[in-house]
C-alpha cells in the first residue's frame, strides 16, 4: 500500500490468481471482500490507533477475472469518537469492479490480550502495520 492524498488515502494492488478462484475463471467474492478490508484497514495504521472491523459493506459491480490486477484506492472518510469510517474503490483496467465501505472501532490494546501470547506477539506491537 502507498500513502497518497495528504495521508487520508492509500493505494495498492492485488493480483488475482487461480488460488483466489470461486466460480470458474473468476475471483471468489470473499477473497475480494478481504482485499477491500485490508486496503481500508491499512488506513487505521495511518491513524496510529488500534481498531477492529465492526461493519464491512461490499458492492460487487462486475466480476473480477482470474489473472487481473485489482487496483485499490481506500480513503478515510471521517472519524467520530471511536468510530473510523472508510471507503474503497477497486478497479480493473480503469473500470470499477467493486466498491466498499467500512466502520472500524478503536479499541485498547487489551482487546487483543487473549490472543497476543498465542500468536507469539508482545504488547510492544499491538497491531500489525
Amino acid at each position: 500500500m502507498k500513502v497518497v492524498g495528504g495521508g487520508d488515502t492509500v493505494r495498492g494492488t492485488f493480483l488475482v490468481t487461480e488460488h483466489h478462484q470461486g466460480a470458474p475463471g473468476l475471483a471468489h467474492g470473499g477473497v475480494i471482500a478481504s482485499a477491500l478490508d485490508e486496503a481500508m484497514g491499512f488506513l487505521i495504521y495511518l491513524y496510529e490507533k488500534p481498531a477492529v472491523t465492526a461493519h464491512l459493506e461490499v458492492d460487487y459491480r462486475k466480476p473480477v477475472p482470474i489473472g487481473s490486477t485489482l487496483e485499490l484506492e481506500a480513503k478515510l472518510e471521517r472519524t467520530d469518537g471511536r468510530k473510523i469510517f472508510a471507503s474503497v474503490v477497486a478497479t480493473v483496467d480503469g473500470q470499477v469492479h467493486v466498491e466498499g465501505h467500512s466502520l472500524y472501532l478503536q479499541v485498547g490494546v487489551e482487546h487483543f490480550a487473549p490472543h497476543i501470547a498465542r500468536a507469539g506477539e508482545t504488547y510492544e506491537r499491538p497491531y500489525n502495520p
